[in-house]
């Protein structure tokens, strides 16, 4: 949990007391969090209250008790929130927070005072009954859409922009059990240590992992992506790409292969960002983190440029929160039959991170391309909606990313990859 609680991502409160100096060695106390400023929103057809918000024995006097109600799906605790400058002068915030023991997790949004698309979110532990102080760096607060910039950092987003605080979580989550947290003492950090070790690997490629396997060592992958990935999607329960890659290492190297599989269907690359917290947990040195994304991204407007600014951050915060324990493989954003060409500027920018931040890659555009050569051929790979994929298209997949984990990287060079 150390590790988990060093990276996690969390938003600000409004400042309530007076400001000190964002120079001052102490932190400055935005909300005591002793009178209760958020109020519910109202979730489903039948329009009930997402919780409820109490007063109860905090850290410092009192504090604020949020108790979500099962099923509150896209349910917050809203208030409205005033920052001054110092906030763009601070390091980032720091709170305390006391969990109700259960392992889900909490969830905060920040969100710019006029633009509801400048949305910040981020997930914290709950597992825990006591008192934790959790300090996040401005780097650490991540844009949920692809409208919003860095914070805190030259032309990204300034953090006195802020007008909204919200407890809660979004659809993406699939998570809205009953749970709740408590809240005390919200602060400006005026510094904050940062972990700027380099953990980019000597090489590029999966050359840890692929050692463990001729060794018959156990290994543990994690796959983050979208609906291709997701096992709960109605066109992967009876085949799925990356238990298919399972089988197919277990029989080729004898080692047991435990798959963490965090998927969402529907979620970007953005959205999972929020919520890496969760799997890193479950797997907080996983051997391998496969990483794929790519249509959903396009569809809400993320181009080239961006997605590759996105895998970058990516790639240097699975290694941080891991530690540099985890190998990642990028894998190129798979195409469409209405989308045979489209995307192709976001497999280029999987390509172009993968080589610069020494990732292993496993090209399925690059596959699907040649395999899909003939029209009806084509067809085969996908299943009835022509976007997802068939039992031919997973086990393509599949195929390709064994490959890259098998393949030294020099062979991809050769290839063109």
């Amino acid at each position: 949990m150390k590790t988990i609680q060093a990276f996690l991502t969390v938003a600000v409160l409004g400042s309530v007391l007076p400001a000190r100096p964002a120079n001052s060695a102490e932190p400055t106390v935005l909300f005591e969090m002793d009178t209760v400023r958020h109020r519910p929103t109202k979730v489903g057809k039948a329009k009930t209250p997402a919780g409820a918000v109490e007063l109860v024995e905090g850290k410092f006097g009192k504090a604020c008790k949020f108790t979500f109600a099962a099923n509150a799906r896209g349910g917050f605790f809203t208030a409205a929130v005033k920052p001054t400058a110092d906030w763009d002068r601070a390091a980032g915030i720091s709170f305390y927070v006391k969990g109700d023991g259960s392992d889900s997790w909490g969830g905060l949004e920040m969100i710019d005072r006029s633009d509801y698309a400048l949305r910040y979110a981020v997930c914290f532990p709950i597992d825990s009954t006591d008192w934790r102080k959790i300090t996040i760096p401005w780097r650490d607060l991540l844009p949920e859409l692809r409208q919003g910039k860095p914070v805190g950092v030259a032309g990204g987003y300034a953090p006195s922009g802020f007008g909204n605080l919200w407890f809660g979580k979004w659809w993406y989550w699939r998570d809205y059990p009953g749970h709740s947290f408590t809240i005390d003492r919200v602060a400006l950090e005026p510094t904050i240590p940062l972990d700027t070790t380099d953990y980019t690997p000597a090489a590029a490629g999966a050359g840890k992992l692929l050692a463990k396997l001729k060794a018959s060592k156990p290994v543990t992958i994690v796959t983050v992506g979208d609906s291709l990935s997701d096992k709960r999607h109605w066109a992967n329960r009876q085949v799925l790409w990356s238990e298919v890659l399972v089988e197919k290492l277990q029989a080729a190297y004898r080692s047991k292969v435990t798959l963490v599989n965090p998927a969402i269907g529907g979620t970007t690359l953005r959205a999972n960002l929020v919520l890496m917290p969760r799997w890193v947990k479950q797997a907080p040195q996983a051997d391998l983190v496969i990483v794929w994304f790519g249509y959903n991204d396009f569809s809400g407007g993320m181009r080239g440029a961006q997605h590759a600014a996105d895998l970058r951050l990516a790639v240097d915060r699975i290694r941080r929160l891991t530690r540099g324990a985890s190998e990642i493989m990028l894998v190129t954003t798979c195409p469409a039959i209405a989308r045979w060409e489209t995307m192709a500027e976001l497999s280029r920018a999987v390509r172009t991170v993968a080589a610069g931040k020494k990732t292993a890659l496993a090209d399925v555009e690059a596959a699907f391309h040649l395999a899909g050569k003939d029209p009806a051929d084509r067809a085969k790979l996908f299943c009835r909606d022509k976007t997802h994929l068939g039992p031919a298209g997973h086990e393509l997949a599949a195929e390709t990313v064994l490959q890259a984990i098998a393949a030294p990287p020099e062979t991809r060079k050769r290839q063109g990859r």
